[in-house]
């Protein structure tokens, strides 16, 4: 059997209340006060939640993002192709993902992954929201490629291809380290999108654990709604 132990938060003084006799206890916070509701009582309260929800909010936009550049890198060289389907296919890719909202695109993901659990990380609801936040930045970042390499001088290819290089190979070598450099600080902003995306994933399954499910759970948890999302802020 479980004993409830009832915590009042008076005057940062604890004021217990519970039924004797039962061994195991669940702790249950009913409500702060507003004297004791201060920002720095419930950071105080809280902060190793709040760190590790920090941590898992920058683990998942690093994540996204370098997986990003991976898959928006090859739709961008898809869209550079002289062949129409590919060409057709790709345009069509980037236009729909980014013409879709990403929270509706979480939910469909979401709800399309089979439910598994390997360890507290490799969980079905961490993954989906992994996916869809990829899938998302990836149309993004090919266009960012895409704009960067045809901002490179088009003589530059010109000239690899004068000197027998084959298009590929030019634009491996010559225009796309180039092109890379000139959309350096347009991915540093995506970077920043999706760290703020990520607070998305908490409207799917506060699971997941980053900065505004912890603020989620917190505020389910205390009743208090202003203080943490001041801190999550």
């Amino acid at each position: 059997m479980w004993k409830l132990i009832y915590i009042y938060v008076e005057n940062n003084k604890e004021i217990k209340y519970n039924n004797d006799g039962i061994e195991e206890d669940i702790i249950v916070y009913v409500k702060y006060s507003k004297n004791a509701a201060s920002i720095f009582t419930v950071f105080v309260d809280m902060w190793p939640s709040f760190l590790k929800g920090l941590g898992r909010t920058i683990l998942f936009s690093v994540v996204a993002v370098c997986l990003a550049l991976l898959l928006g890198g090859v739709v961008c060289l898809l869209r550079l192709s002289d062949i129409k389907v590919i060409k057709f296919v790709s345009t069509a890719y980037v236009e729909i993902i980014r013409g879709v909202p990403l929270l509706l695109q979480l939910l469909i993901i979401y709800n399309l992954f089979p439910n598994f659990r390997h360890g507290s990380f490799f969980t079905s609801e961490i993954i989906a929201c992994l996916v869809a936040l990829i899938i998302n930045s990836s149309a993004y970042v090919s266009e960012i490629l895409r704009s960067g390499i045809q901002a490179v001088d088009k003589g530059q290819m010109e000239a690899a291809r004068a000197i027998g290089l084959t298009k590929w190979q030019a634009l491996l070598k010559i225009v796309i380290p180039q092109g890379i450099k000139n959309c350096l600080p347009s991915i540093g902003n995506e970077l920043i999108m999706v760290i703020k995306e990520t607070s998305l994933t908490s409207s799917v399954d506060v699971a997941i654990g980053e900065l505004m499910s912890v603020q989620s759970q917190y505020t389910s948890a205390t009743y208090l709604v202003l203080e943490p999302l001041y801190i999550v802020g």
